[in-house]
């Protein structure tokens, strides 16, 4: 029974040897043949080509991580819309009022948040 099971381990074997194993190579043939002398302008913050303006642990407006959960939300909305989109001959009348009530309370949660100000920066 356990043997039906080698295909899935032999691909966690092989997923993680390609993840790790570029990693490690790199690190030992930086270790064996890369020089190290650091000095104070390899060592400093560097941004663009130009000193950072600010201390990298700064605190963000809220309305930055709003926009970004509205964004994922809206986002997954086409997520639901592609495979609907596929199967609508299938399911048919019942499916396509299912994802039209859907879409209504997406649009009644666009509009709620566009009224509340969320979308605005300034």
């Amino acid at each position: 029974m356990l043997e039906n099971y080698f295909p899935v381990l032999l691909f966690m074997v092989v997923g993680l040897l390609v993840g790790v194993a570029p990693m490690a190579l790199g690190k030992v043939v930086g270790l064996l043949l890369g020089t190290n002398r650091p000095d104070s302008e390899k060592l400093s913050p560097y941004e663009c080509g130009f000193e950072a303006f600010e201390d990298a642990r700064m605190q963000f407006d809220v309305r930055y991580y709003l926009v970004a959960i509205l964004f994922i939300l809206f986002d997954l909305e086409v997520a639901f819309l592609l495979p609907w989109a596929a199967v609508i001959k299938e399911i048919g009348f019942p499916g396509f009022l299912a994802m039209m009530v859907f879409l209504g309370i997406l649009v009644v949660g666009f509009i709620y948040e566009w009224m509340k100000g969320a979308l605005e920066w300034e």
